[in-house]
């Protein structure tokens, strides 16, 4: 299915609409304080809003004095967030997200849990987001992006990610097929999910071994050159005929059906 490997299995078978302003920001006490806590190099500023007091407050000011991050005290007007914001009175400038090579992602993965989810073509930044947090809950803490037709790396997947951003090793590459062909080099199966009835349920898949997991785009799914380079095809059973799941909860499903089976 997908690819002419063969592998012993078991039988059975757009852009957000959040201002663009906000892109590089982040706010909210919990959110601030996650990314301080994990890669405060990721981030430029602090900015605190004026009057503003609490013990949790005060712990972001001194975390990040700490991590020698910039501090900056300004009256609530001058936040830097869209009107109506639910900022808590602390904001956060990000720096430019830092991606690994894919030499170093697939060294990392195969020396600790030998998963990686791979994303084609992810052009929603919620989506994208919600997508690294289960990934960094299941264990699948190496990611590969597409360059191009992706959501950039910006403020909006990090507050959708809840920090995981910063935990994850996020690798973006220009050739995905290319790119699969090496991972199978290195000794990875590659999985693609699709809908339909061509594909192995993921209850009945064998996901052993070092797993490469495609999750095809919101729309259109994994693309038919990618999909050509898939070892297996694996799909979520649904009871209806009526797709429900958008990317990052069927992404999430599938993903903690490997762990789960590992």
């Amino acid at each position: 299915m997908g690819g002419s490997r063969r592998k012993p299995k078991k039988q059975a078978y757009v852009r957000s609409a959040a201002d663009s302003r906000d892109d590089d920001l982040l706010w909210g006490l919990n959110t601030v304080a996650e990314a301080l806590a994990h890669n405060p190099r990721g981030l430029r500023e602090i900015v605190v809003q004026k009057g503003k007091a609490g013990a949790r407050l005060q712990e972001i000011i001194e975390t990040a004095r700490a991590g020698n991050v910039r501090v900056r005290f300004v009256d609530a007007e001058r936040m830097g967030v869209s009107r109506g914001c639910k900022h808590q009175g602390v904001v956060a400038r990000q720096a430019e997200v830092e991606c690994v090579a894919l030499a170093d992602l697939i060294s990392a993965a195969l020396q600790r849990s030998g998963r990686i989810v791979i994303l084609d073509s992810i052009q929603d930044p919620r989506n994208l987001g919600s997508i690294l947090r289960s990934a960094l809950a299941a264990g699948f803490d190496n990611v590969i992006i597409t360059r191009e037709r992706s959501a950039p790396l910006s403020g909006t997947v990090a507050r959708t990610s809840s920090g995981a951003i910063s935990r994850v090793n996020i690798c973006q590459v220009v050739n995905l097929v290319e790119t699969l062909k090496l991972l199978k080099e290195e000794g990875f199966w590659i999985y693609g999910t699709v809908v339909g009835q061509d594909a192995v349920s993921i209850y009945s898949s064998d996901f052993s071994g070092n797993i490469g997991l495609v999750i095809g785009s919101e729309g259109k799914g994994i693309r038919p050159l990618v999909k050509k380079h898939c070892d297996h095809l694996v799909t979520i059973p649904m009871a209806t005929d009526f797709d429900s799941l958008n990317a990052s909860v069927a992404a999430a499903l599938v993903m903690f059906e490997v762990v789960r089976q590992g």
